[in-house]
């Protein structure tokens, strides 16, 4: 059985007038930011790891502010969020995460996104573009290529925590030679 609901501009305003006189304004029926919030979003950030103190911050301003291949932002005990810059042409690169569930979403950029249960075997192949989520589970083999023409601007989290504190990688050499080291 389908049942089909239809509403009417006025009646989509007057379920939003609604909202706001509840109180539940934090759901936006207009979802046009304000000129003079993003300009104070953009102006007041801070690339650095927040740690695990309580924080909140505008994650889509942060992500575009990045130019570092990957940069950790909040690093807790048991969850971490990075964010990541791909230049045109290039890869988050090949990797697995045995124990680490991931969570991904791309804020700017389209990307091909391959995971597999080898390395070899990358089976599982889509297009991801601005506001898509990409879910990797523990385990899978993955990578994620800017075929784009910009670069792909995105945010990882990660959970347990897969980098150190403070991690912050200009390029990606940089990144796997840090890698490399911690595999020693």
């Amino acid at each position: 059985m389908t049942i089909k609901i239809t509403i009417s501009k006025t009646g989509f305003s007057l379920f939003c007038a609604g909202l706001i006189f509840f109180g539940w304004s934090t759901m936006s029926c207009n979802r046009t930011p304000q000129s003079d919030s993003i300009i104070k979003a953009t102006s007041d950030i801070t690339l650095k790891d927040y740690g695990a103190e309580p924080t909140v911050l505008d994650i889509d301003a942060y992500t575009m502010t990045n130019d570092n291949f990957r940069t950790a932002l909040w690093t807790g005990s048991k969850l971490q969020a990075t964010l990541m810059s791909i230049p045109v042409g290039g890869d988050v690169g090949l990797e697995q995460h045995p124990d680490t569930d991931q969570f991904l979403r791309i804020e700017d950029g389209t990307a091909q996104v391959m995971m597999g249960d080898t390395e070899y075997s990358l089976t599982f192949v889509k297009t991801a573009e601005k506001d898509f989520a990409i879910f990797v589970p523990a385990g899978k083999w993955h990578n994620i290529i800017n075929t784009g023409d910009k670069p792909l601007k995105l945010y990882s989290i990660y959970s347990p925590v897969e980098h150190p504190h403070g991690t912050v990688h200009k390029t990606q050499e940089e990144a796997e030679e840090a890698e490399h080291q911690h595999e020693q």
